[in-house]
């Protein structure tokens, strides 16, 4: 997990994983905050009331963090990246208010979802109420380009969402398949909160593919941890239940590893917990077992950790320094959630 600023003999030794970017931004994250406060007021009361539900749920606002240090990485001045930063948790927030809607998740960052206290409507009405206010933030930047950026992620990632829906509870989705899935639903939107900072920057083109290139795998590897730990984690660290995504037949890497490495032995279960969804009490428990056994928890960690290499990797047309070492980290610490 991320290191915290601790003694030593020697002085201090700096903050790591997501605590050392917190600490090099906190000016910038600030601000970032109280943008978003300003932004989501509305004269409807039921807008600010159900957006700050999640967006006060807190959550490490990863999002926004990446694109106020990409911003800086490549050099940038003024207020351009906060705007965006702020865009970006706005796209953000609103995918997971329509996403929990679509999936009838109970719980978001360890809250109740704001669809079963407002109902399903005005969750996906405050979504789409979000979705215009950061186009307003990203339009007053004057970048055309990070405009370009950002409504191209809003696009992918409903075409991942649709694609999701469209192989629900199907256990022969395949890998690659998968992979895009979370691509589109979950990396592209690292990718361009990074992107879009670099481009607000006026970086070279090197410096912006690098930056993108950066977001996507880091995203790619959260993702991979995130549906190893509904597996291998606890309620706690997941901010949602534990095998919420066994519950809801969702076909993803740990899943589809272990149906494929029990092969005929288990199809019968299988096919009866996720495609039919006909569930009992104790089935979690044996599927969990199961994605154990096979070693399909391990595979998925290792695949998180070769993405988090390739978005360390990506950093290298950057000179050393504390921000480009607070991304390195960043990329650890995705992965040391598995620990």
């Amino acid at each position: 997990m991320a290191l915290e600023l601790t003694a030593s003999k020697g002085g201090t030794q700096p903050k790591r994983g997501v605590d050392g970017l917190v600490a090099l931004t906190l000016t910038d994250m600030d601000a970032v905050n109280a943008l978003i406060r300003a932004r989501m007021d509305s004269p409807v009361p039921v807008i600010p009331a159900l957006a700050d539900h999640l967006i006060a749920a807190g959550g490490k606002r990863l999002r926004p963090l990446l694109t106020v240090a990409a911003h800086r990485l490549a050099g940038g001045k003024g207020d351009a990246g906060t705007k965006l930063a702020a865009a970006v948790e706005f796209v953000h927030t609103a995918t997971l208010l329509h996403d929990d809607v679509v999936d009838s998740s109970d719980l978001r960052r360890g809250k109740v979802a704001a669809h079963l206290i407002w109902g399903a409507a005005p969750a996906v009405l405050v979504g789409d109420f979000l979705f215009a206010r950061a186009f307003e933030l990203i339009v007053e930047t004057g970048s055309i380009r990070a405009l370009g950026v950002l409504a191209r992620a809003s696009s992918v990632i409903a075409e991942g969402e649709v694609l999701a829906l469209s192989r629900a509870n199907d256990l022969n989705l395949e890998h690659e398949t998968y992979l895009k899935i979370i691509e589109s639903k979950t990396a592209e939107l690292f990718a361009a909160a990074a992107e879009s900072g670099a481009v607000a920057a006026r970086a070279s083109e090197p410096r912006i593919a690098a930056l993108r290139a950066y977001g996507l795998n880091l995203g790619m590897a959260f993702q991979l941890v995130d549906d190893a730990l509904d597996y291998g984690g606890a309620t706690q660290a997941l901010g949602k239940n534990a095998g919420d995504d066994f519950r809801e037949g969702k076909p993803t890497m740990p899943l589809l590893l272990a149906v494929q490495r029990t092969g005929a032995g288990e199809a019968s279960f299988w096919e009866r917990t996720v495609v039919r969804r006909e569930q009992t009490d104790d089935d979690f428990r044996r599927a969990r077992e199961l994605v154990l056994a096979t070693g399909a928890l391990q595979a998925t960690f290792d695949l998180a950790r070769e993405y988090a290499a390739s978005a360390k990797g990506a950093l290298a047309v950057f000179e050393a320094g504390e921000m480009k070492t607070a991304l390195e980290d960043l990329a650890d610490f995705a992965v040391s959630r598995a620990c």
